[in-house]
Formats: C-alpha cells, structure tokens, sequence
C-alpha cells in the first residue's frame, strides 16, 4: 500500500520516512518516529503521521502548503502507522508507558473523516497500553461534526487522560490570526465552548499552542478572558526554520538556543492561573527535519522523481 522513497535522520532522536501511496509518485506523505533524550524509547515513544496529501490551509509558516491532492484513506493512515510499528514490534504488543501517535505531520485531521476511523481500529489493532493519541488542529470552520464525533470517540475508547487534544491559534489578534491561518476558523469562543465539554472526567487539558513570532502578539489577559485554566493548557514553542517561515520573515519570539527568551511570557500565563508548557525540541531534530522540514517538498524539487520513473 505504500512504499517507502527515503529515510532521513538518526535512530537515538528521529527519522522521518517519505512514502508513496497507491503507486502514484505524486502522491507522497511522510511520517516520523521519535524519541525525548534523555527518556529512553522503552519508556516513550512519539509517531507523527500524514492524514492529507500536502494541506489546503496554507499557514505562513507550515511546507506542508500549497499543493493538497485529497486525503489519505484509513487503511493509509494504518499503514504509517503499521510501517513504523511492526518494524520495532512485530507481533504488534508495543509495552512502552508513553505510546504517542500524533496526528500532525501533513495535513490538518479536521478535514479528513478517515481519522476518526483510524481512532476507532487502534486499540484493536495494537495491544499498546500506553497509547496516547493526539490531534492537533487550527480549528476550521465548519468541523463541528468531526469534533462532535471525536468527543465520542474519546469518552469510548481514551477516557482517563489517554488523549490529548491542540488547537494551533498562535496568536490572540484575529486579524494577524487570519494572516497566519488564512481559511475561515471557529472563534476564541467557539473554541472555549467546546474544550469545556471535552475535558471531563480525569481527562487531559485541552492545549492552546502559540508557536510564538514577532509581530504576532499573544496577550495572555485575552487567553483568560475566554479560557477557563482548569480545562486548558498553555504551550509556546518556536517558530521553526521551515522553508515558508523564512520566505515569509517569521522571527521567532522564543529563542530554541535559549530558553529564558520565554520566561516572561511564561511567567505572565501562570500569573492566570494557566499551567504552561514550554516546548522546545532538541535542535538536531532542525538539521534533521523532524521538527519542521517537508522532505516531500524537498524530493518534488530534486530530480528525484524523474530518476524514479
């Protein structure tokens, strides 16, 4: 179902895999393995899967951008998943405590319904004790049924903190929100309502993520003014160095060599009462791609694909 074109990386922190899908060479995703050094693999292990076929979105500092040619299947999504699972445990019992599989590598799961499939067959599928399913998403207009679906889901199959859910809002200026996400999104509001019901029960928070940059304000009082502390997390990370990053001058606000950069914003959540993630990779995964790159961009520019025919 799909065949691998490359692997990139480095077994003691990530790789990144990039595959065809249905035999067609324009059809490319990728996905990654990875690990948190210095937790060791035994005790958590993160995988980032493709749900769509480049993005319609078009965010000023995503490469995933530009050229959406549809959604992958469910029995697609399986497939990264299965590809990268089977090659470490083969019989598919996977004993790590922190089994994380993200869905957020191409492609906002919002606009794919085969997502949800995909997080009905998993505990079937893998007997993973420890898996933690994560989606993140910008929040588009008009995903009410999918999220309606994915509360579901979660209060069927992940109760008890075993998923996490991240709305990407980067910034609390509407106007320089829709300048960074340019699609029609479901308010501050909208966004509050829902998390409120999502997160019940012993159940994770739900994150709001600013991937921080200058000229992007973040004013932590708006945060408060909508967002109850008790139902959802802060996280600030950086603006990586993807290729529509620096075409578009995004500055990061948070310095990935130093992380005190944040620690005035940091300060200025948990003064309202939010508990705050500062999420800053190693900044080998840069070089290697696993933070940021698309090398599905990169191998369309190469001559690879003409090598390959």
């Amino acid at each position: 179902m799909i065949e691998i074109l490359e692997e990139f990386g480095r077994e003691d922190l990530a790789k990144v895999y990039v595959a065809s899908v249905r035999d067609d060479k324009e059809k490319l995703v990728e996905f990654v393995e990875s690990i948190q050094p210095p937790i060791p693999r035994e005790e958590k292990w993160v995988l980032i899967v493709s749900t769509l076929f480049g993005c319609p979105v078009g965010c000023k500092m995503c490469d995933a951008g530009g050229e959406y040619k549809g959604k992958l299947t469910t029995e697609e999504i399986l497939a990264e998943i299965d590809y990268m699972v089977r090659k470490r445990f083969p019989d598919g019992n996977i004993p790590i405590p922190k089994f994380k599989i993200q869905f957020a590598r191409m492609g906002d799961p919002a606009f794919n319904n085969n997502v949800l499939e995909v997080l009905k067959q998993l505990p079937i599928v893998y007997n993973a004790p420890g898996l933690l399913p994560s989606i993140s998403t910008v929040a588009p207009k008009n995903c009410e049924r999918f999220l309606e679906e994915l509360l579901k889901i979660k209060n069927q199959f992940y109760k008890n903190g075993n998923f996490q859910l991240q709305f990407s809002v980067h910034t609390t200026d509407n106007e320089k929100r829709d300048e960074l996400i340019p699609i029609p999104k479901l308010s501050f509001k909208e966004i509050a309502e829902y998390g409120n019901r999502f997160s019940s029960n012993g159940d994770k928070k739900v994150t709001l993520n600013f991937a921080m940059s200058k000229g992007y304000p973040v004013d932590e009082n708006i945060v408060r003014n909508f967002f109850n502390p008790d139902k959802f997390i802060i996280k600030l990370t950086p603006i990586n160095p993807t290729e529509m990053a620096i075409c578009n001058e995004l500055i990061s606000e948070i310095d990935a060599y130093n992380p005190s950069s944040a620690n005035q914003i940091v300060d200025n959540f948990r003064s309202r009462g939010f508990d705050v993630i500062l999420s800053i990779g190693d900044v080998e995964e840069n070089t290697i791609g696993s933070n940021c790159g698309q090398f599905v961009t990169r191998l369309k520019q190469s001559n690879y694909l003409k090598r390959s025919h």
